[in-house]
């Protein structure tokens, strides 16, 4: 793939990563509204703020195989279509259990999203430059609730929540025209799938210690950035008492700021590794950083000062930026081009669980202490779990070998020493 195809790509994958995170937080924006005309306590919108991602969770290990025995961009496009299309249905949506349905279907289609990303980064990208094209995706991601919490703030406010999801779903289709228009035809996702197009097995992957440190640590910071993706706006609408367009603008805020801090992350950690740092050592030190410094979000919470609190949530969400931009870049590393969409399928899918966690739990915590401050308390515990992953079950060593490629090294090394 030559230079200006990969940027291009990649372009476009920060544009529909964006999407994706807008239609995934969407529900969140029109909370209070929403809950108000279908008579939904805490408890319920709990509920319906995790059903995305059972779905989600749960269809992950099918992506992540699927992206290795498929044109990943088609298989893409596809998902495309359907998550979007879940998005524009939910504004017909009359009950509870109906906008549930669909938000198992939004899961669905959502769930191919980082096993394709992955694959292509990893295959397409050279190592140098995977900090920067993660970081610029995952920029994407937290731009993208910025854009949804700020924009799908004031349409809610103005034109009532139905309307939110029938210009996110329809509108985000317009996407799809250059993205089939640029795919290659007839031919798989990347040149280098065709070179070993299983690799690993999933039970070789789940061997791994360094796995499940990753695992650990997203687990826990997708706790935290689920809490903050899908309770924040409620947050401050019931307990700052923002109005809905003091909440669409203030809001929006702490999503800029881990947009910033990942693209300036991204690009800081490969510039280490230019000046010979290990990409291991590096990012997962920078992403450790980042989880324990996204600690201040509870001393945020206890303060009254509503532009102090919002500077202080903003400043945790700046560090939790430094752990977003590195976490896929490690996976990445570790397990190389031919494990790195099944190793991504696998850990977002166990990472992801804190997607139903989250919502559920807080939901739980508002209705039964009618507060959020215990809700903060066990995000910040996650952040230290997972910086402590890290640092103390990830190791340094990358890639790892898999399969042939580590008999072949083992018998070159063998048959050096004969010599």
């Amino acid at each position: 793939m030559t230079a200006r195809r990969q940027w291009v790509l990649l372009a476009l994958l920060v544009v529909s990563i964006g999407i994706n995170y807008i239609d995934r937080s969407n529900l969140s924006v029109a909370a209070t509204d929403l809950s108000r005309e279908l008579s939904l306590g805490p408890g319920d919108l709990g509920r319906l703020l995790s059903a995305f991602f059972w779905s989600y969770a749960v269809f992950l290990l099918g992506a992540a195989w699927l992206v290795g025995r498929c044109n990943v961009y088609l298989v893409y496009g596809l998902a495309f279509v359907v998550w979007s299309a879940a998005t524009a249905l939910m504004g017909f949506a009359h009950s509870l259990s109906g906008l549930f349905a669909l938000r198992l279907v939004l899961g669905m289609g959502e769930s191919m999203a980082y096993p394709a990303y992955s694959r292509m980064i990893a295959c397409d990208f050279p190592a140098r430059h995977r900090g920067l094209a993660n970081s610029a995706i995952d920029a994407g991601a937290k731009a993208g609730p910025a854009l949804g919490t700020l924009v799908g703030g004031l349409i809610v406010a103005r034109l009532g929540w139905r309307y939110l999801f029938y210009f996110l779903g329809f509108g985000a289709m317009l996407w799809l025209a250059p993205w089939f228009a640029m795919i290659p035809r007839g031919q798989r996702a990347t040149e280098a799938a065709t070179l070993e197009p299983a690799g690993p097995s999933f039970w070789e992957i789940a061997k791994k210690r360094d796995f499940w440190g990753t695992v650990v640590a997203l687990f826990c910071g997708n706790y935290a950035w689920y809490f903050i993706l899908t309770w924040l706006p409620a947050y401050l609408e019931t307990e700052r008492h923002f109005s809905k367009t003091m909440m669409a603008v203030y809001g929006s805020i702490p999503y800029w700021g881990i947009a910033i801090a990942s693209i300036t992350s991204g690009w800081f950690s490969d510039r280490l590794i230019e000046r010979g740092g290990s990409a291991v050592r590096v990012r997962k030190t920078l992403a450790a950083s980042g989880l324990l410094l996204a600690t201040l979000v509870l001393p945020a919470n206890l303060l009254t000062n509503q532009v102090a609190a919002m500077a202080l949530m903003t400043a945790g969400c700046l560090a939790y930026g430094l752990f977003s931009s590195n976490c896929w870049a490690i996976t990445q590393t570790l397990g190389g081009p031919s494990a790195a969409g099944k190793w991504t399928g696998m850990q977002n899918c166990l990472g992801n669980l804190a997607g139903i966690a989250a919502p559920w739990l807080t939901g739980l915590i508002v209705e039964k202490t009618g507060q959020f401050f215990l809700a903060f308390v066990a995000v910040c515990v996650c952040l230290v779990i997972g910086a402590c992953s890290y640092l103390f079950v990830v190791g340094n060593a990358a890639p790892i070998e898999w399969g042939a490629e580590a008999r072949r090294n083992r018998g070159l090394l063998y048959s050096g020493g004969n010599h």
